[in-house]
Parts: structure tokens; C-alpha cells; sequence
């Protein structure tokens, strides 16, 4: 047989190297679509499924529904009173029934007679006297109730000349000739910052009772009242600086008119709180995401200080610059994790893969958390120690194994090098009992105001998104304080006008008992 030309074996050699290179270039086209096709199911998911992240079996009580857990134990109500403890056999179980009403509720005692004509004893005939009654207690509610408060300032004269003319001076009021009273303005102020109803529903609920206001004219009181509560923002600052624990998280919001930017760009609304010290929650609104925003807020804060927040760059620099103890958040390292599985087919998702792994480890931190969470921190550091310790190790050991083994584009490599890069800071949290293991709780300070933000979706001017945030800070705060937020700001702003020094507006915060406790008749029921 004829040896091959040497046309023959470049021809070869030819074809060899195009096979390779189309394997090459199939391979490079199989990777990206497979990337295309995770992105188009994490799509999906956003859109339409479900936002629940629990995952883990052993996790299903931290993460269990409120409704079902509620709904689980759920009776008819039955006119009876408390939840008694009935002897059965060897155990006493509780006896279900009504709670009780709030004793401080006001009473409207509703007599149940006999007519004359049945007071008679059917044995012997003689007239029946009254021994005692019968209890049973309903909830009722009174619809709101508009009407008007007319301020007559009586005029007075010298009866000999025309020279003693006298008015009794008008009273100080929150917003200097406003139109509506303080009760008004805190129904007002709740209903929008607490209840998310936006001030198109509260003009329209009013006008149902008779009140006719535009929405304009709310607005602008809202706005003039956020702005009038500023003192009492910055000494709240005060406080949460001083703070030895300190959260941090920020979300989008709107604002349509704002100078050089246009109505689609996206501003954003900061959060802080505090974890030691009288609960403040603090929102601050800011056109931009930038460090040096950051910075600012931050401005003051006790150098050694714990700093709680999510993965953020700019939250380093601010750590840095105040020799903060900077923490990480292993919910959101979860929750990338979590992302990462639910892009697998359902055929490869389970103990065996390695993205679920991580998931059921870092669940076994939270319920170690859960299970200390009554603890004082010098048990809860114990705990840590002896179990959390074991499973961050076990962690690290599988992040160092995945870590170059997944393509870094897909979900679970941008999960793993989150992981990998927030890893100083993560494992932090078991040096001391009393540093938390998540920012969620920051989380739930700022979802108020996200449940609000689908209702009312943007704020119109910078003006209003600042007088929201300091209206936000007030009623979340007050919540934190479990203080009600409507009695609270009846107080505030009928003491507000007469204060003048710090003491006198240090009095009025949401914690002291001067306010928080001071008595009041609504005038609009919320």
C-alpha cells in the first residue's frame, strides 16, 4: 500500500485541527447556554414562584408559615372567658376559649331586664329582687368619625375708650394655622407610615365620613410634619451611634422630581438600627448608593463598635474607617445558596450534591441560633463554641473543595466565592455571645416600608422622601419600644410646638414615659 501524500496528511492534519477547534467552540456554546438557561429559570422563579426560603427538613420550624402555625391552633371563639388548665388523668391540658378583652378598653354597659310582668316567682307569686348579672363582654368598633374642632378666641375691649382691644392668643400649634388638629395629623401620618395606605385611599376614606380634603393638602402636611420631627431625628442619631451593636441595610425607592436626575432613575432609602441601648430605627433617604453616603451616616459611631450588614462594599470602608468589628450575614449567604440549588433539576437537588449541602449546614447554624436564643450571651458563646465551631468547619472544608470546581459565572459559583469572600467576617459572629449571625433582623425593620412602597410606589418630591423617612424612623422606633404609634404621635405633636432646648426634645422620644404613656381620646378611630 502506498505510503500518503504529504497533501494527504496536512489535509488530515487540517481536519484534526478544525474538529478540535469545533469541540472547543461547542463546548465554550454549551457552557453559555447553560448559564442563558439558569438565568432564564432564576427569572421565572423571581416572577412566579414561590419567595418562601425554607429548604432544610430540620429548619421547618423556623420557617413555618404564620398562617398555618396560626391556623393550626385555631378554634371557633366561644362566650367564654380565658384559657383554663382542666385536670385529665395524669396531665392538665389547656382549655380553649376567648382571650380576654383588654381591660383598658372603654366600656358600654348595655342592662338586659326582665319586663315588670315576669319579675314573679312562679312558686309562691312574690316579686323577684335583684341578685346580680350575668357578664359577657363584645368587641365593638366605631367607623371613623370626622368633625370639626371651631377655636373661638374671645376678643376683649375697654368699655371707656377704644384703645384696650385685647384677643386671646392662638394656641402653638405643629403646623402654624394648619388645617388639620393633631389627632387628625397622626391618623393621617399612621395610616400611610404604618397601615401603607396611600394618601389617595386615606382622601377617599375621609370623604366617605364627610371629610372633603385633597390629596395635595395631605401631602403637604405630611411633609411639614416629617420636617417639624427633625430635632428629635437627630438626637435618635445620637443615640444609635452610641450603640455597641449596630445594623445596616439600604432598599430602592422613586422619587420623580429631583434636580439633575431623571423620574426612573433609581434613589435609595438607608436603615440603621441599633441592638443595645433604648431600640432606634433610623431611615435616611439618599440619591445615590455611594461609600461616601455610607460614610456619612455612619459619622460618629463608636470606634469598636459592632457593624451588622450584608455583603455591600461600601460598608467596609465604613468599618475600616471607624475600627469597627464588621460581621457578616449568613442568611444572605443561604439565600444564594439556596438561588443556586433551586437552578438544579429536581433529579440532582438532595444531600448528595454539594450545593445542597452547604444549604443544610448553614440551616443547622440557624437552629443552634434558635435554640439559644433565650440564653445569656456567656451560654450562648458556650454553644457556639462547642457546635456552631464544628459546622464552620465543615463548611470551610467544602467551600475550599467547590470553590474551583464550579464554573464562576453560574449561580453556585457566584454563591461560593460570596461565601468565600465574606468568610473573615462571617465566621465572626461565634467570638462573642452577644453579636448576631444575620442581619434579618434589619431586614424586618425595613420591610414596613417595602410593603408600603407597592402600595404608593414613588415619592413626588426630595422633600417627601425625607419627611418620610423621619415619619418611618418615628413609627418604627415606636413599634420597637412597643409603644402605639397612634397615641404617640397625638403627644408629640400637641407637646412638640412648646419645646425649645434638647431637654425638652430628649423628653419626647418614643422611649420615655412622659410620652409613651400619655393618655389621649382619638378623635379619628385608625
Amino acid at each position: 500500500m502506498p505510503p500518503p501524500s504529504s497533501s494527504s496528511a496536512d489535509e488530515l492534519k487540517a481536519l484534526r485541527a478544525e474538529l478540535a477547534s469545533m469541540k472547543s467552540e461547542l463546548r465554550v456554546v454549551t457552557v453559555e447556554r447553560d448559564l442563558l438557561r439558569e438565568k432564564l429559570k432564576a427569572y421565572q422563579r423571581q416572577q412566579f414562584a414561590a419567595k418562601s426560603e425554607a429548604r432544610a427538613v430540620e429548619q421547618r420550624d423556623l420557617f413555618l408559615n404564620e398562617a398555618e402555625a396560626h391556623a393550626a391552633g385555631c378554634e371557633p371563639a366561644l362566650e367564654s372567658g380565658a384559657e383554663q388548665s382542666i385536670g385529665v388523668g395524669a396531665h392538665a391540658r389547656k382549655k380553649r376559649g376567648r382571650k380576654p378583652l383588654d381591660p383598658m378598653l372603654p366600656r358600654a354597659i348595655v342592662r338586659h331586664e326582665l319586663p315588670e310582668s315576669e319579675r314573679v316567682c312562679a312558686h309562691d307569686g312574690h316579686v323577684l329582687v335583684e341578685i346580680g348579672a350575668e357578664i359577657s363582654e363584645q368587641l365593638d368598633i366605631v367607623p371613623q368619625q370626622v368633625r370639626v374642632i371651631q377655636h373661638q378666641r374671645v376678643k376683649y375691649a375697654c368699655p371707656c375708650c377704644d384703645l384696650g382691644i385685647k384677643v386671646t392668643p392662638a394656641p402653638a400649634r405643629i403646623i402654624p394655622k394648619g388645617l388639620l388638629t393633631e389627632s387628625a395629623l397622626a391618623w393621617v401620618v399612621v395610616s400611610k407610615f404604618a397601615d401603607a395606605l396611600p394618601l389617595y385611599r386615606i382622601a377617599a376614606l375621609l370623604h366617605r365620613f364627610g371629610g372633603d380634603l385633597s390629596r395635595g393638602t395631605l401631602a403637604a402636611s405630611v411633609v411639614r410634619v416629617g420636617m417639624a420631627v427633625q430635632p428629635l431625628i437627630n438626637l435618635m442619631r445620637d443615640h444609635l451611634l452610641e450603640a455597641d451593636i449596630v445594623y445596616g441595610d439600604e432598599t430602592t425607592v422613586q422619587v420623580l422630581k429631583e434636580p439633575g436626575r431623571t423620574a426612573q432613575r433609581k434613589s435609595f432609602m438607608w436603615v440603621q438600627m441599633s441592638d443595645t441601648g433604648p431600640p432606634v430605627r433610623l431611615f435616611s433617604y439618599s440619591p445615590t448608593r455611594s461609600a461616601a453616603q455610607a460614610t456619612a451616616l455612619y459619622a460618629g459611631i463608636e470606634p469598636g463598635a459592632v457593624l451588622m450588614t450584608d455583603g455591600y462594599e461600601p460598608y467596609n470602608n465604613v468599618a475600616d474607617t471607624n475600627q469597627l468589628v464588621h460581621l457578616g450575614c449568613w442568611a444572605h449567604a443561604r439565600r444564594y445558596m439556596i438561588e443556586a440549588e433551586e437552578n438544579l433539576p429536581k433529579s440532582q437537588r438532595g444531600r448528595d450534591h454539594p450545593v445542597s449541602e452547604f444549604t443544610r449546614l448553614i440551616g443547622q447554624l440557624f437552629v443552634i441560633e434558635s435554640r439559644c436564643q433565650n440564653m445569656t450571651p456567656a451560654d450562648r458563646l458556650l454553644v457556639r463554641q462547642r457546635e456552631s465551631h464544628v459546622i464552620l468547619e465543615q463548611i470551610e472544608g467544602l467551600l475550599l473543595r467547590q470553590l474551583d470546581a464550579v464554573l464562576p459565572q453560574s449561580a453556585f459559583g457566584k454563591a461560593l466565592h460570596y461565601l468565600q469572600g465574606q468568610w473573615p467576617k462571617l465566621i465572626r459572629f461565634v467570638e462573642n455571645g452577644a453579636w448576631p449571625i444575620s442581619n434579618n433582623a434589619c431586614e424586618n425593620a425595613i420591610r414596613p416600608f417595602t410593603v408600603g412602597r407597592k402600595n404608593w410606589l414613588f415619592y413626588d418630591t426630595v422633600a417627601g422622601a425625607n419627611a418620610a423617612a423621619n415619619l418611618y424612623s418615628l413609627i418604627e422606633t415606636c413599634k420597637a419600644n412597643s409603644v402605639e404609634p397612634y397615641r404617640y404621635m397625638i403627644s408629640l405633636f400637641k407637646a412638640l410646638p412648646s419645646a425649645r432646648t434638647a431637654d425638652d426634645y430628649d423628653s419626647l422620644l418614643p422611649w420615655r414615659e412622659s410620652v409613651a404613656d400619655t393618655p389621649s381620646r382619638p378623635v379619628l378611630a385608625g
